[in-house]
């Protein structure tokens, strides 16, 4: 598309189309009905990539020029450096003469040409002389995406020969060449004119003499230059992808600097030898360039030219009639329009949960994936961090977010309710999950209360709430003794053993037994008074070598108890009575710290059906306490496969039930650890 096109779609959108509605609001607007429901920014409910109108940036903002005529009084200006030239009379304090800076942004109306003017200066004739540099700064006021920018000089105007064009990125901090100017781009620039552009250099600026050919004199509208910011760029055709160009075409200022208004010969012996009407006769070249009128040496040119008469000082202007930037406010993909704001700053209205000038970050507690750029392809919508309603803050992790599949990354910050963990899932320590409420629910810690005296430490299981208890010390929160224990007055054992009391209905047992003195392996007695002996069954040490020579060892709760006379199928195997009478256990297998490899062992077969296992205990054992078992109560069961009948577990001299308690899991998975380079 050629600039005149472009610059015209500008003009119609920019001028035209508000006349219209101005001119004819109701039969205008019926042409198109509002749909004040409609977000480009969504199609439905998903979002998608939007992007403010494309507009003329410039339109209406400040021009800050270094030279204006008629500001220090009335002057003359004239728009050619001939000396015949058209000239102006400026003088600021008479609006009809007055040529503003204002005037290159206002509208452009080809009826009515507004003119910036700049003072008179003097034309230099040497390359020696310096530039007669002259400036322009347009504030955008925010970062625009530039297509073009354009600049077209008044009527009569001469065109400069060498202009520069600089952008910046922060609001006119620091500056960086855009585009250069010259018909000697080597000699004024230091660059190469129209220089390749490849992959490596597409963000660096080109130097060329196209404007000498382009855009000359349009009748009223005078002549043109226009420089596209991605014309012969080679990832133009995939601006999305490429965050060079990106860069590149983003600029908060513009600012125009014209250093040359045409370049000056090197010397008086070039007006000699070009043979310049501004030499006299007697010296102008002949057809051998090196005889000057008998001047046999350049020795004597040099001499010569000295007593050629001074030349008239002769000035020149700039004159610009319009100053033009076009481009999209930047919102990166994030909003499709640009908002002025309380503190008067043009904004973006930031959609899809982003947030700052540019839409340039993830507005807060929206980090659960890394900000980008929307495009066509994915709109890059911030996603909030999933904090369950107990943190109102979270940051960004990349390694998380990796290991995640790049699905999720935000971190929850000082979680509250008493919860913590990356999203505020688990209860802090001193605290358990109450798993009567949903974890979103401000009391679904609930503190331990683990009894001062009781307790060996405040901090309880954070899914049962179960405290650690002293030795003799039971219940939730360890508030009473267990069974055959009683309270002491002593903070370091509250709970000590009820004395063992010997009956006096049978004297002979009245003698110590040498193998009671165990502390974890007691005596038991049943109701009738009848003496049990020692339970080893009932004992409370663990240790690795208990561990490896059992079969199996198990976590189980019991749920069922059925008491069976034995028939010869279901008594112990290794039991020395006959015709016992036993007790049927149903147990709810709940952990397998260890099982025999043997497919055929009864836990193995067991486990195959389901999560429940016969228990087989003889009934006289169990009036003895050895083992204690009741419903609804989990035990630790350590045995040997063949201790039990066929299809079974049973209890036998190297057998262990004790009551579970859950400060032992540590200490089972330890060994399970251990097993593999211990037991043999």
């Amino acid at each position: 598309m050629k600039w005149c096109t472009i610059l015209g779609i500008v003009s119609w959108s920019g001028l035209l189309l508000p006349l219209l509605v101005a001119t004819s609001p109701d039969g205008y607007l019926k042409m198109f009905p509002v749909q004040s429901q409609f977000d480009p920014c969504y199609d439905e409910d998903r979002p998608r990539r939007c992007v403010p109108d494309f507009v003329n940036a410039a339109f209406g903002m400040s021009v800050v020029a270094s030279s204006t005529c008629g500001l220090r009084g009335p002057e003359e200006v004239c728009d050619s450096h001939e000396i015949r030239g058209p000239c102006h009379q400026c003088d600021d304090s008479i609006p009809r003469k007055r040529f503003p800076a204002s005037a290159l942004t206002d509208v452009n109306n080809s009826n009515n040409v507004t003119c910036w003017r700049s003072e008179p200066i003097p034309t230099p004739w040497g390359v020696n002389a310096p530039p007669d540099n002259v400036s322009l700064t347009l504030s955008l006021g925010k970062k625009y995406e530039l297509t073009y920018v354009s600049m077209t000089f008044c009527p009569a105007a001469v065109k400069p020969d060498s202009i520069a064009i600089y952008k910046s990125v922060d609001f006119g901090k620091s500056w960086q060449p855009f585009q250069f100017y010259s018909s000697q781009c080597r000699r004024v620039y230091g660059r190469p004119n129209r220089a390749t552009i490849t992959k490596s250099n597409e963000q660096e600026a080109r130097c060329t003499d196209a404007h000498r050919h382009m855009g000359e004199s349009t009748g009223i509208q005078g002549s043109r230059i226009a420089f596209s910011t991605l014309e012969g760029r080679p990832s133009a055709s995939d601006f999305d992808s490429s965050p060079v160009l990106q860069d590149w075409v983003t600029a908060t200022d513009i600012r125009v600097v014209f250093h040359r208004l045409q370049m000056p010969q090197e010397s008086m012996e070039d007006l000699i030898l070009l043979g310049s009407p501004q030499v006299p006769t007697s010296f102008r070249q002949k057809k051998d360039p090196f005889s000057f009128n008998g001047i046999e040496n350049y020795d004597d040119v040099s001499s010569t030219i000295a007593t050629v008469p001074t030349v008239p000082s002769l000035t020149h202007h700039y004159a610009v009639s319009d100053f033009a930037v076009g481009g999209r406010c930047k919102c990166n993909g994030h909003a499709a329009k640009c908002i002025y704001g309380r503190d008067g700053e043009l904004s973006c209205d930031c959609k899809h949960n982003t947030a700052g000038r540019d839409c340039e970050r993830c507005k807060a507690f929206y980090f659960d994936r890394p900000w980008g750029r929307a495009n066509a392809r994915e709109s890059n919508e911030c996603k909030m961090c999933n904090c369950n309603g107990h943190a109102r803050r979270c940051r960004f992790n990349m390694e998380l977010f990796k290991m995640s599949g790049r699905i999720s990354g935000g971190v929850c910050l000082n979680c509250r309710h008493a919860t913590t963990g990356r999203h505020c899932h688990y209860c802090r320590e001193g605290y358990y999950r109450d798993a009567t409420k949903p974890v979103t629910h401000r009391k679904v810690c609930k503190p331990c209360d683990c009894h001062p005296i009781g307790s060996s430490g405040k901090t309880c299981n954070h899914t049962t709430g179960q405290c650690p208890c002293k030795d003799g010390v039971t219940g939730l929160t360890c508030n009473r003794c267990a069974r055959g224990y009683q309270q002491s007055r002593s903070h370091i054992a509250p709970c000590i053993k009820i004395p063992r009391v010997i009956s006096i209905v049978h004297p002979q047992n009245t003698a110590p037994d040498p193998q009671r003195h165990d502390p974890d392996e007691p005596s038991y007695r049943t109701d009738a008074g009848r003496e049990c002996g020692k339970c080893k069954i009932g004992t409370k040490r663990l240790n690795l070598s208990k561990f490896c020579k059992r079969d199996y060892v198990i976590m189980a709760k019991v749920i069922a108890k059925e008491t069976k006379i034995d028939n010869g199928n279901l008594k112990n195997s290794n039991s020395n009575s006959n015709n016992d009478d036993v007790v049927r256990f149903i147990l709810s297998v709940q952990k397998v710290f260890k099982k025999s490899p043997s497919p055929s062992s009864p836990l193995a077969v067991a486990l195959r059906r389901s999560s429940h296992v016969t228990f087989v205990v003889e009934a006289k054992d169990l009036e003895c306490r050895c083992p204690r078992v009741k419903v609804n109560r989990s035990y630790l069961i350590l045995g040997r496969d063949t201790e039990g009948p066929p299809g079974a577990l049973g209890i036998g001299p190297r057998s262990i039930v004790i009551e579970w308690r859950d400060e032992w899991h540590r200490r089972l998975r330890k060994f399970q650890r251990q097993a593999a380079r211990t037991c043999h």
